[in-house]
C-alpha cells in the first residue's frame, strides 16, 4: 500500500468494488494513518484506499472547501474518516470541475464537469466502530461522493461527457472562472 494507482496502468484495479472493513480482523487504524500521510504529502481533497493499493471501504477527507490552495498545504487537514459508508438519500444537484490523482496522463489530469447531489444522508462507522448518521450539504457532498464512487469502482471521468486535460494550475484557473455551482437544493 502507498503506491498511487493510475488509469494508465491500473484501470482494472481502480474499477474493482472495495471490500468492507472488518473491525475485528483488519488493521484499519494503520491504514488510516497511511491515508493521512498520503493526503499530507499530495495535492488532494480526499482519498480512498483503493487509489493507493488497498481496496477497502474507507474514505479520508482532507479538505471540504472548494479552496484548492488548502490541498497544497501540508498543515491543513480536516482528518475526516468514514468506514463502510453508505449513502441512503440524495437531493439537489451541483456541478464542479473534478480531477483525480488516479486519472492522470503524464503531468496532466483528466478533468470534467460532474453533476453530484447537493445533499446526501450518510451512514458510516467511526474509528471506534460506532455507527454514525449524518447529512452533508454543498461541497462536502461533492468531495464525499467522488471518493464514494471510488469504493464502487466508478471514476469521475465516467460521469462527465466533456473530458479535458489540464495541469494543476490550469485546473485552478478554470475553477476560479467556473466555480462550484449549485443547480438545485
Amino acid at each position: 500500500m502507498d503506491e498511487r494507482k493510475n488509469i494508465e496502468k491500473d484501470e482494472a484495479y481502480l474499477r474493482q468494488v472495495s471490500e468492507e472493513v472488518d473491525f475485528e480482523k483488519d488493521n484499519y487504524l494503520e491504514w488510516i494513518s497511511v491515508l493521512k500521510n498520503y493526503c499530507e504529502k499530495n495535492v488532494v481533497y480526499a482519498l480512498s484506499p483503493v487509489q493507493i493499493g488497498l481496496p477497502k471501504r474507507m474514505i479520508y477527507i482532507k479538505n471540504t472547501s472548494p479552496d484548492m490552495s488548502k490541498n497544497r498545504d501540508e498543515n491543513y487537514d480536516e482528518g475526516i474518516v468514514f468506514i463502510n459508508p453508505r449513502i441512503i438519500r440524495e437531493e439537489g444537484k451541483t456541478v464542479f470541475l473534478e480531477g483525480c490523482l488516479s486519472c492522470t496522463v503524464g503531468e496532466e489530469y483528466l478533468v470534467g464537469g460532474v453533476e453530484r447531489p447537493y445533499l446526501i444522508e450518510v451512514e458510516y462507522f467511526d474509528l471506534n466502530g460506532i455507527c454514525q448518521h449524518e447529512i452533508f450539504e454543498g461541497f462536502k457532498t461533492t468531495v464525499f461522493c467522488h471518493e464514494y464512487d471510488h469504493l464502487n469502482g466508478v471514476l469521475h471521468i465516467d460521469k462527465s461527457n466533456n473530458i479535458k486535460r489540464m495541469n494543476l494550475e490550469e485546473m485552478q484557473e478554470y475553477r476560479k472562472a467556473h466555480p462550484y455551482e449549485i443547480k438545485g437544493r
